[in-house]
């Protein structure tokens, strides 16, 4: 007889079950590792007026290299936070006015954050010396 529904279930009875073929189980033995190339952390400094790369260790007189701001201010510390009292997390007596002039706050900690390291050194490409270097490069000649 022919059925006149071909989903699984409708007059079954009658027929005979098509077995699935089964397959081997899994090994449970721990995999093997392979470690991924993953780009690292470090931890890093930045001016906050132009954003450019500085030492961790900020003295009284230090500026800038890139713009020549002060750096020992309190938009630069890592207590700066404009919702807290004073505009400081530490218990200071009085507000320290303008914000981004060089102040002698005893409290002051450089602002530090963690950054991806996005290259390597080993991943750079070498920097070619001559315009015909760089098209054999580009052509792998």
């Amino acid at each position: 007889m022919e059925r006149k529904y071909k989903q699984r279930g409708y007059m079954d009875s009658g027929r005979e079950r098509q077995e699935k073929p089964r397959q081997e189980p899994r090994p449970k033995g721990a995999k093997e590792f392979r470690p991924r190339q993953m780009p690292g952390f470090h931890e890093a400094a930045r001016c906050s007026m132009c954003g450019a790369s500085i030492a961790l260790e900020i003295e009284l007189n230090t500026q800038c290299p890139k713009c020549k701001t002060d750096l020992h201010v309190c938009k630069q510390c890592g207590f700066f936070d404009s919702a807290a009292r004073f505009e400081c997390l530490q218990p200071i007596p009085e507000r320290v006015q303008p914000k981004n002039v060089r102040n002698q706050c005893t409290f002051f900690s450089a602002k530090k954050s963690i950054e991806r390291e996005t290259t390597s050194q080993s991943s750079r490409p070498a920097v070619p010396k001559t315009a015909r270097e760089a098209f054999d490069a580009l052509f792998k000649k």
